[in-house]
């Protein structure tokens, strides 16, 4: 009976035994799955943590800007999610006035809910730079561009160039403003004049709104809107931008302004739009291109390639900014 006894004993330890290592292995795999959750989120940029999960949205304004409709969805989605703060990421030229001035009023309706703070990643220009106005704070690098304050509106002219050639053109319309300019005739001064009280409409509005949220006037607004772009240093004293820095600067301020904690991580927010015309085609390049070490290369000129198409789709009063083009 006493051998019958210890067998019983030594049947029921080995029995807690494996509910022991039963329940440590559970354990370990839950600290592994939550430890590679962790990791994916981290490497990912944050794109994967949970959007009602307390944290920093980072929105990325990048290219030409024109129909801002997903971005202004997505603006409407982060108001509503866990994020505690913004930070808009811009590298841009600019784009169409209607585009940028859509998405100023969406950062301003996003910024009554959440602080928001613009750090130019490159460019801040023209329109983009309406854009940055809508937060609460701008942060720029020293050698970032920011500015190019004004409006333009072009249109090509083939007349001469069909004279050579010996084409005509012929139309029939109602006034002779309706679509005036057009490229197969020289524009005529009431053209011209039409034209250009749209230009200087929409000019006395971008300086308002500057002069508004920057607060600036006088001589400064004046130099400040002559349509030149400046560095982050040259921005600084005309108060186009509150301080010199980049993404770290702008947690900064959010912490010591807004009581954003620095330890919230940040979570990448980005449209359904591909924003590259070329997006399959960057990938298949760069990774190629990669191989060889030319990889920075390839992306440069995708990207230009990319922006040149979507400039060609523009249409409209332009707040753009181009070294060669306005």
């Amino acid at each position: 009976m006493a051998y019958g006894a210890i067998e019983v004993d030594e049947l029921l330890a080995r029995r807690r035994l494996r509910r022991k290592l039963l329940t440590w292995r559970i354990f370990a795999f839950l600290l592994l799955l939550g430890g590679g959750v962790g990791l994916f989120a981290w490497w990912s940029d944050g794109d994967y943590l949970p959007r009602s999960q307390p944290h920093v949205a980072r929105v990325t304004i990048g290219g030409i800007i024109r129909n801002e409709r997903e971005r202004l969805e997505l603006l409407e989605e982060i108001g509503n999610s866990g994020a505690r703060a913004v930070i808009l990421s811009i590298d841009s030229p600019g784009g169409t006035v209607v585009g940028s001035a859509a998405l100023y009023d969406g950062l301003r309706r996003l910024a009554a809910k959440k602080p928001v703070v613009a750090v130019v990643d490159g460019m801040a220009a023209s329109g983009a730079y309406i854009a940055a106005m809508g937060a609460d704070h701008i942060v720029a690098p020293r050698n970032s561009l920011v500015g190019s304050i004004g409006v333009i509106f072009q249109f090509p002219n083939f007349a001469e160039l069909m004279k050579t050639v010996g084409i005509s053109y012929e139309e029939i319309k109602s006034s002779p403003l309706k679509a005036a300019p057009n490229m197969f005739d020289p524009p005529s001064e009431d053209a011209r004049a039409a034209v250009r009280s749209l230009v200087e409409d929409s000019y006395s509005w971008f300086k308002e709104l500057v002069a508004e949220r920057r607060l600036i006037t006088g001589d400064k607004l004046a130099q400040a809107s002559d349509g030149r772009v400046f560095t982050g240093h040259q921005a600084l004293p005309l108060r186009l931008i509150d301080e010199v820095g980049d993404e770290r600067t702008a947690r900064d301020w959010l912490a010591r302004e807004r009581g954003v904690s620095k330890e919230l991580p940040v979570r990448a927010w980005r449209t359904q739009r591909a924003g590259d015309e070329f997006g399959w085609l960057k990938g298949m390049v760069v990774g190629a291109m990669s191989l060889i070490g030319l990889e920075e290369l390839a992306t440069t000129v995708l990207r230009t390639a990319s922006e040149a198409a979507a400039q060609a789709r523009l249409d409209g009063l332009l707040a753009l900014w181009h070294p060669h083009g306005g």
